[in-house]
């Protein structure tokens, strides 16, 4: 996997952005969304093979701009390995609000510790995630995402996170 799923965000986004935002409130307007807080631990794999477990601490905020959601997040590994990022998720939800997809990239910081070496701080992540709304608004998913530099380093290695999430809606 690689950042395939930030420029699918990106493309989708621009489009869903052109059909829903532009003609009537402007491309990329600021304006509330449904925030939530999310936890999700899954594994982390490197080259296929899985390298440890994670621990993944996100907040969708209130905010968008257009159909762009701004989000941050913090993850831990069992390998003392950290990254913290802020970025933008795009979601699409079907006519009921039962069914959801979710793409996101975000640049973030990355600091090594007894895990693999990703070629230097600075690292994107991006993903998707699959899931269901329950009707308290509570989303059960299964997310999958990447992390690497997009070769700004001369060593461009990567990992891939399969979690499950749960997000929680607030206020």
């Amino acid at each position: 996997m690689d950042g395939s799923f930030a420029v699918l965000m990106f493309i989708i986004g621009l489009w869903d952005m052109n059909v829903n935002y532009c003609p009537d409130q402007g491309c990329l307007t600021r304006h509330q969304v449904q925030a939530y807080n999310a936890v999700s631990a899954g594994n982390v794999f490197f080259n296929g093979d899985n390298v440890g477990n994670e621990i993944y601490i996100r907040r969708n905020t209130g905010l968008a701009n257009g159909p762009f959601q701004t989000i941050y997040g913090l993850s831990a590994t069992d390998a003392n390995d950290y990254w913290v990022g802020i970025g933008h998720a795009y979601t699409w939800t079907n006519a009921q609000d039962n069914f959801f997809v979710q793409l996101h990239a975000m640049p973030g910081i990355y600091s090594r510790g007894s895990g693999k070496d990703l070629g230097g701080p600075i690292e994107f992540r991006s993903g998707i995630e699959v899931g269901y709304q329950a009707r308290n608004g509570v989303r059960y998913g299964l997310s999958l995402d990447h992390r690497s530099n997009a070769e700004i380093y001369s060593k461009n290695s990567g990992l891939e996170t399969l979690q499950f999430r749960v997000s929680i809606p607030t206020k």
